[in-house]
Parts: C-alpha cells; sequence; structure tokens
C-alpha cells in the first residue's frame, strides 16, 4: 500500500482526498497546521462546470438548491454611472447536469469534509522539513517523523512546504492589489439582475457581486489598486490591522455608492499575491491549487483550477505517469494570461481606452466563436 501524504486542508487538499478514498491500494493522511477547521459562513465562490463536473463525481449535484445558485449571465455595468454595457451568457456552457455554480465556500469545505474519514485529517502539524530520495520521503513535523511515497503540498500561496524543497526561491509577488470581500443584503442593491453576476468596472477598481444560494444571499468580491512597501508585504497581519483597514475602507467608499459601501457585512482584505514561475519538485512530490501557482481573481478560477488540478494529479498517481507539470504548465499560463488581461480591461481609467473596451465588449460578448475560444476552453476542457 502506498502512503501519500497532503499538506495543507484547503480545497484541492480536500478534494483529491476524497478522489483516493476507498482505494486500497493508498492510504491518504491530509496534514493541517491549525488545530482544527473552522468553517464560518465565510465568503463566496465561483465554480465553472469544468470543476462542478468533477465535483459531481463526489455527489456535488445532490447538494440542496438552497446551498447554491446557478447564475445565467454576467452583466456588465460602469461603476461611474451603473450603465449597464452588456452581459455574456455563462449557461451556453451549461448542461443539465454540469452548471456555473455561486455558494459559500463553507458549503464546499463542509462537503468535501463530510466525505473523509474522521482520522483523514491530522491536526496541528507544523510542517518543519522535508527530506527526499529516489523512493522515499520523510517528513518531520514537530520532531515527528512522517514517511510516505508521495508528497502533494496544498498549503496555499505562502506555502511552506514549497519553500523547503525550493529554499525559498519561489515566493510569490505583490500584484499591487487589495480584494476586499464582504456580504451584502439585496435589499441594498438596485438595478442588478438578482439570477446573474454583475460586473462592475470602473478606474483602478473592479467589484463582483452574486447570489450564493437561492435565498440571494450576495456576495462582494471588489479588487482594488493599491501599492504596498516591502515591509507591509511581509506583514501578514497587515490586513488585521485596523488603521490599514480604515485606510482600505475610505478608498472603497470613494469607489462605490454610499449606499452598497454601508451595506457590507464583515468586511476582510486580503492582498493579492500571484505566482510568477511555476516550481517544479523533485520526484513524488506534487504541488497543487495556489501552492502551484496562484492567479490574480480576475477570472474566477480559483477554485475550479484547485479541483481540476488536484483531479488531474490523481489520475496522474493512480496511472504512475509522470507527465503532471508539463500538461498542467501549459493550462496555468494560458489561464493565468486571461486573468492578468481582464484585471487590466477591469481598471481602465483613459476615457477613451473605456469607450473602445466598452465596444470591443458589446461585440465579443456576442460572438460564440471568440467565447468558445476564450471561454469555453477553460470552461469545458
Amino acid at each position: 500500500m502506498k502512503k501519500i501524504a497532503i499538506i495543507g486542508a484547503g480545497i484541492s487538499g480536500l478534494f483529491i482526498a476524497n478522489l483516493f478514498k476507498g482505494n486500497k491500494d493508498y492510504q491518504v493522511t491530509i496534514y493541517e497546521k491549525k488545530t482544527s477547521l473552522e468553517i464560518g459562513e465565510g465568503y463566496g465562490i465561483q465554480l465553472s462546470v469544468n470543476s462542478v463536473k468533477l465535483l459531481n463525481k463526489l455527489g456535488f449535484s445532490s447538494l440542496s438548491d438552497k446551498e447554491k445558485f446557478n447564475p445565467k449571465k454576467i452583466d456588465f455595468y460602469q461603476i461611474k454611472n451603473s450603465k449597464k454595457i452588456c452581459d455574456l451568457n455563462i449557461s451556453e456552457f451549461n448542461s443539465d447536469d454540469c452548471k456555473y455554480t455561486t455558494l459559500k465556500r463553507s458549503k464546499l469545505l463542509q462537503f468535501l469534509i463530510n466525505r473523509l474519514d474522521k482520522n483523514t485529517i491530522q491536526f496541528n502539524c507544523s510542517l518543519d522539513n522535508i527530506e527526499y530520495s529516489n523512493d522515499l520521503i520523510n517528513l518531520t513535523f514537530d520532531k515527528e517523523k512522517i514517511t510516505c511515497d508521495h508528497l502533494v503540498i496544498s498549503d496555499g500561496v505562502f506555502s511552506k512546504g514549497k519553500s523547503l524543497i525550493s529554499n525559498n526561491n519561489s515566493e510569490p509577488i505583490y500584484n499591487n492589489t487589495i480584494a476586499v470581500r464582504a456580504s451584502v443584503s439585496k435589499e441594498s442593491l438596485d438595478n442588478i439582475n438578482e439570477e446573474n453576476v454583475s460586473l462592475f468596472l470602473g478606474s483602478d477598481f473592479h467589484y463582483v457581486l452574486y447570489p450564493l444560494n437561492n435565498d440571494k444571499n450576495f456576495n462582494f468580491i471588489g479588487i482594488l489598486k493599491n501599492k504596498l512597501n516591502s515591509d507591509q508585504q511581509k506583514n501578514h497581519n497587515l490586513c488585521n490591522e485596523s488603521t490599514f483597514i480604515e485606510i482600505i475602507k475610505q478608498k472603497l467608499s470613494e469607489k462605490i455608492s454610499s449606499k452598497v459601501f454601508q451595506s457590507l457585512e464583515d468586511i476582510k482584505l486580503f492582498p493579492v499575491f500571484v505566482s510568477k514561475n511555476p516550481f517544479i519538485p523533485p520526484k513524488n512530490i506534487y504541488l497543487v491549487g495556489d501552492a502551484f501557482f496562484a492567479f490574480s481573481p480576475s477570472f474566477a478560477q480559483g477554485a475550479s483550477q484547485s479541483i481540476e488540478g488536484a483531479n488531474q494529479l490523481h489520475e496522474v498517481i493512480i496511472n504512475q505517469k509522470n507527465d503532471f507539470y508539463n500538461s498542467r504548465l501549459e493550462r496555468v499560463k494560458m489561464i493565468n494570461r486571461r486573468s492578468d488581461f481582464n484585471q487590466f480591461a477591469f481598471h481602465l481609467s483613459n476615457p477613451i481606452m473605456i469607450f473602445f473596451r466598452n465596444i470591443f465588449l458589446k461585440l465579443l460578448t456576442k460572438n460564440k466563436k471568440f467565447l468558445q475560444s476564450y471561454l469555453g476552453k477553460i470552461y469545458k476542457d
């Protein structure tokens, strides 16, 4: 029996553990540094059909309709005057059992956790060292050594496991934006279609509103351009400091309507760090999720790619292949280019460039050939 150690109990780690569940050829253990998984209500996530199809293998389709939502379109607006630019019909990529889905992140995590045996996740395991040879991998957690045949590192953008095997030579970089997450009541939202994802474009800022369930609880995610000095970038507690929070809130209040701003609840800030170059680890050690590659959040593919990458890795391990990184790199680079381009286009300030952007948006969102190339290759492949 092969032993698989997974570092980190996030979406990718939990998903791949679920895929190995019941396979008698493998023993899987997740090592999580926290003392428990605190699953509050939290913020929302978007899942495109490429990941919903994979989740359905685990019974995701049986999740109650009260706990998720299937928006049909993305409506584009200008923040300045709240004028609608155009809309994009994302339901064209749906099938009967695989539909673009929005829900609370906590609901997805709970779904994945509930399917695992209680002893699958080991808590309070802080990784100190990784030693590897051609045959075995030795992990040290607080002086306790664990031996495994395969190591899956899925501990996020600031991955300790990745730092250990790369000698800190593959650190993420700050992309000069702050993500602002919050919940908002539908009563405070005027002139939007509550059945759709609403995307508002502005100068150095964009934000997205979308329903999380059939009760129409809404998620707010804003991406605000904001430079940080080197000390601030190293301060992982920066977004919990009251002074910094107030600075960002003031900037946010100048970007959105007072009605929406005053209705935001449970505001949380996250500096956006992205990957510069993928790191290819030694034999039988794998990176998935943000540990492998972190995108800017302007293409809503973070969760979907965590699931997709974990599924691909599962296939590689059980089929004893060694082509995981070559196939993932090509796809990740394509998605990263689209994410960066989206952020650039969403944050335009020049009136002339905005004018032409809006014209192109109106044309391209109705061009089926373009949509199949730009979105279809991601959502369906």
